[in-house]
């Protein structure tokens, strides 16, 4: 059985940093493309990082370049997202998932179901 387990969210001020862990169980994530998605009430989610099966090909949307990161520790079964500068509208539930893929595609197709997510609230 699969289980996908996100960590580390938290509440911060505008401007602040947080890193956000997933883990996942039952299913060795060496052979595909991870990545990172928000959701907040009444709207999509919303893919925030992708990295591919390498680690050195990632994708990020306009609004995340440049202030997340995301990697992967294949050893340990683990994806990271590192956020920084946040800003109000990164506030949402953060989830992780794996793709069907090894790269990053333009529409996601997940090997995984969906976690708990984890919460993050940027707030002055």
């Amino acid at each position: 059985q699969v289980q996908v387990v996100e960590s580390g969210g938290g509440s911060v001020q505008p401007g602040g940093s947080l890193t956000l862990s997933c883990t996942v169980s039952g299913l060795t994530i060496g052979a595909y493309a991870m990545g990172w998605f928000r959701h907040t009430p009444g709207t999509e989610r919303v893919r925030v990082a992708c990295t591919d099966t390498t680690g050195f090909a990632t994708d990020y949307p306009r609004s995340t370049k440049g202030r997340f990161t995301i990697s992967r520790d294949d050893a340990k079964n683990t994806v990271t997202l590192k956020m920084n500068s946040l800003k109000s509208e990164d506030t949402g539930m953060y989830y992780c998932a794996a793709d069907t893929r090894t790269y990053c595609p333009a529409y996601w197709s997940s090997k995984t179901p969906w976690g708990q997510g984890t919460q993050v609230t940027v707030s002055s």
